[in-house]
């Protein structure tokens, strides 16, 4: 399954950016589709954004379209997440997981990382 290792939270003023990062290990990265979830406090895990493979596809929750930017570099086995404008609303843990499909980009994903906390202040 490999490993997944979430890093870049911190606390930030409502307005402000971050950048997240996932570095991947154990497993082919550029073969699979990646993507980025969080859970606020108190609530369930929900889908943040999307990549395929070669990064040239992007999907992203209606929530965060257009202030969050996912991104991948397939030599680095990383995966980011530029977060712009940040509301006290994306408060949550933030989660990279990996794609379920071998070669595919289908938005299933069979394993996520720890996780790294993001706090918005109003």
């Amino acid at each position: 399954q490999g490993q997944l290792v979430e890093s870049g939270g911190g606390l930030v003023q409502a307005g402000g950016s971050l950048r997240l990062s996932c570095a991947a290990s154990g497993f082919t990265f550029s073969f699979y589709a990646m993507a980025w979830f969080r859970q606020p406090p108190g609530k369930e895990r929900e889908f943040v954004a999307h990549i395929s493979r070669t990064g040239t596809v992007t999907r992203y929750a209606d929530s965060v379209n257009g202030r969050f930017t996912i991104s991948r570099d397939n030599i680095q086995n990383t995966m980011w997440l530029q977060m712009d404008s940040l509301k006290t609303e994306d408060t949550a843990v933030y989660f990279c997981a990996k794609g379920k499909t071998l070669m595919g980009d289908s938005r299933e994903y069979d394993s996520w990382g720890q996780g790294t906390e993001v706090t918005v202040t109003p």
